[in-house]
């Protein structure tokens, strides 16, 4: 265990949660619990990687965190096991869903309204998330006008206009060139280190990638070939110093290797 770091409650807990469409079974019983990290004399949230091979049924599994969508069987829950609050829960999912025919900024501003923000605080509250994510000199730019990380980093800074204790991001790093992968991986942490509260689950088949942001990793693959997905491990970066950029290099460089050598064996 990294010094300093210390486990608080269970913020979100999944259990034997199986979901099944046309009598084929896409998850088969994923139980895992997502607990708070939190560090001595900082403040800092929990990233917490759902990793495993495209086709898994990862993005349907983010929707049943959100409510989006009821499991066959099974149960989300949240702190105090009680249901997941929906309106603590911020979602982007692979296609950055942005309202095309308003601005970045209005498209912050609309969900500021929604939530019932006040006007004078809306405006402080988007000038401070654009700043945040690197897009003030964007924010009267259109969608169709940004890059795909840009996209990206617009649609998660229109999540957290509001408090979410959870936030869920479908793919994050797909598609991304270095420079935009770069500004995501960072913006991910920094979310995360806002507030010893927020958590941060992040769906992904880059296994690198989740390694430089996470401080555990569960890892998803099929039960058998044919059948529907199961956690097959869960990896306490904390425990074994690699979190927060601790730990040595070489180390993390392992662990990736071990893992990509193990998607044969999942999807």
């Amino acid at each position: 265990m990294i010094p300093g770091a210390v486990d608080g409650e269970v913020v979100l807990s999944l259990s034997g949660v199986v979901l099944e469409r046309e009598g084929r079974r896409i998850l088969d019983g994923v139980s895992f619990d997502v607990v708070d990290r939190i560090r001595t004399g900082r403040t800092t949230g929990q990233v917490v990687a759902l990793l495993g091979p495209s086709g898994l049924g990862k993005t349907t599994l983010l929707r049943i965190i959100a409510g989006l969508e009821p499991p066959t069987h099974g149960r989300v829950a949240g702190p105090g096991a009680k249901p997941l609050d929906p309106r603590h829960v911020g979602v982007v999912f692979q296609d950055y869903p942005l309202f095309a025919h308003r601005t970045v900024r209005d498209n912050l501003v609309v969900a500021a309204r929604a939530g019932g923000l006040d006007p004078d605080r809306t405006k402080t509250r988007v000038d401070e998330l654009l700043s945040r994510v690197g897009l003030e000199a964007l924010g009267d730019a259109w969608p169709a006008q940004l890059s795909g990380g840009e996209r990206q980093r617009a649609a998660i800074a229109q999540q957290l206009v509001l408090p979410r204790r959870v936030l869920l991001l479908d793919e994050p790093f797909s598609g991304l060139d270095p420079a935009a992968m770069e500004a995501v991986l960072g913006l991910v942490t920094e979310v995360a280190d806002e507030h010893e509260l927020n958590t941060v689950v992040v769906v992904t088949h880059d296994v690198r990638a989740a390694l430089a942001v996470a401080d555990t990793v569960v890892l998803l693959g099929r039960k058998a070939k044919g059948q529907g997905a199961v956690v097959k491990d869960v990896l306490d970066l904390v425990d074994r110093g690699l979190a927060w950029s601790h730990g040595d290099d070489r180390e993390r460089l392992a662990l990736s290797r071990e893992l990509e050598a193990r998607f044969a064996s999942l999807g």
